[in-house]
């Protein structure tokens, strides 16, 4: 098989599950609402079946983050309502990290060629900020809940990152925020909406995490200079 019907065949399959969704309407089937009312039939299947099911919740956690579905959220709440907290949060830092990295290898895959040639020069510039600094920025997105990860992912399959050093950042970026919504999951009856889970309280903390290491680098850089 050539890298063009490759190429093709990857790019049919983000078309197709994203239309599927758009037709078919995957909201009424992944809502905070239906994982809160089928949770106790979920768990039952669970008790009966539990290696079966974390390794079939892996695979579709993978699935899900590396095709860019929009389930973040509450696929890692799902996580803590079914397999409790410290398992959860084991099943989608791995998971959600994986997952992330195939969606850069198949970005870089399918679109970094195209992108070189239509926008070579901004590239260079970008490449040249993420060899100096692109830790720094991939630790601050993975930090802030306002950037969409399946963008974030899509983006740096464009640069010249390497792909180990984005998944360890990715899993150590994430892990903050796999921990509060897993730990939603398990406190499902308390929560009745994704939005009750993020208050704004957090949503600045994980920002200013997020860009202390680059204030720090930026700080000690001139205390050198």
């Amino acid at each position: 098989m050539t890298n063009k019907i490759l190429k093709i065949i990857i790019i049919l399959i983000f078309i197709g599950t994203i239309s599927f969704g758009l037709f078919f309407d995957y909201s009424q089937y992944f809502s905070f609402e239906m994982i809160k009312s089928q949770h106790e039939k979920l768990n039952e299947f669970i008790k009966l079946n539990y290696s079966f099911s974390i390794v079939v919740f892996f695979i579709i956690y993978i699935i899900v983050t590396a095709f860019a579905l929009p389930f973040g959220a509450l696929k890692t709440i799902l996580a803590g309502a079914l397999f409790g907290l410290i398992p959860g949060v084991i099943l989608t830092s791995f998971a959600s990290s994986i997952g992330s990295t195939l969606c850069l290898l198949m970005s870089r895959f399918v679109l970094k060629d195209y992108v070189e040639k239509k926008y070579s020069k901004y590239l260079e510039k970008i490449n040249e900020g993420i060899k100096k600094d692109g830790i720094y920025y991939l630790f601050f997105l993975r930090l802030s809940p306002i950037f969409p990860f399946f963008i974030i992912n899509l983006v740096f399959g464009l640069t010249k990152m390497k792909v180990l050093t984005f998944y360890l950042v990715s899993q150590i970026g994430m892990f903050l925020g796999t921990i509060i919504f897993v730990n939603a999951g398990v406190q499902l009856s308390k929560i009745n909406k994704t939005e009750d889970i993020l208050s704004i309280e957090i949503i600045v903390s994980f920002i200013l995490i997020g860009l202390a290491p680059l204030i720090i680098k930026k700080l000690l850089e001139r205390f050198k200079k």
